[in-house]
């Protein structure tokens, strides 16, 4: 479905250049569960932004079902990203004051799906996340654990192939974030969802069915 080839990426400040990623290849199939781990600095951010399409290469191409990826205008590139990918993200990235609904449904408000549509939507979702008597709350007004919860609806509402997931536990205790864990993997085995998830946490990355390890911008192991 996804296939990073040789993807590089050089930050430059100044005269200074930093090659954050190197040579780096990558393929995601249907239903995936792969685990991206390694010390800070050694890429995996990086590598998960490239994939996602939040950040172009500076080198190498990315495809979806054939299709060169890189090659989109800003436009089509949104549209797709909209579309294929939800995203969930350890510091949650909620609109504090707007409903938990509300936070639920901007994907599809931005695909521009209409309001009784996006709010069956929304509930669906919450369903599934056990939180559809929070729907109506304040989303500053919920525990981190809901919050992150929330963040797997949202990112569930646009029915994307590919969840990334950067350090979706890092900002959670053990009991939450295992419960957060056990909603991400019973979506990626019922519902087919492949599921990326970048982790320091080796607990965590055993859980997956594949990882991978950088260190330095470079792939050094598989399983």
């Amino acid at each position: 479905m996804l296939k990073a080839i040789e993807l590089s990426k050089t930050y430059k400040s100044g005269t200074d250049e930093y090659r954050a990623l190197n040579g780096v290849s990558v393929e995601i199939a249907d239903d995936d569960c792969l685990a991206i781990v390694g010390k800070s600095g050694s890429g995996k951010s990086t590598l998960m932004h490239l994939l996602a399409c939040l950040d172009a290469p500076t080198e190498g191409r990315i495809t979806f079902d054939g299709e060169d990826v890189t090659t989109f205008s800003n436009h089509r590139l949104n549209r797709f990203r909209n579309e294929k990918f939800g995203f969930i993200f350890q510091q949650f990235y909620l609109n504090g004051r707007d409903s938990v609904i509300e936070n639920v449904v901007l994907p599809l408000k931005i695909r521009g799906i209409g309001a009784a549509e996006r709010r069956d939507k929304g509930l669906e979702y919450l369903r599934a996340v056990g939180l559809a008597d929070k729907a109506q709350k304040a989303a500053k007004d919920l525990s981190g654990g809901e919050k992150q919860r929330v963040c797997i609806a949202r990112a569930l509402a646009g029915e994307p192939k590919i969840i990334f997931a950067d350090e979706p536990t890092g900002n959670l205790d053990s009991v939450t974030g295992g419960m957060v864990e056990e909603t991400l993997f019973r979506l990626n085995r019922e519902q087919g969802i492949a599921l990326v998830i970048v982790t320091h946490d080796d607990e965590l990355a055993a859980k997956c069915a594949r990882r991978i390890e950088l260190r330095d911008g470079e792939v050094v192991a598989a399983r």
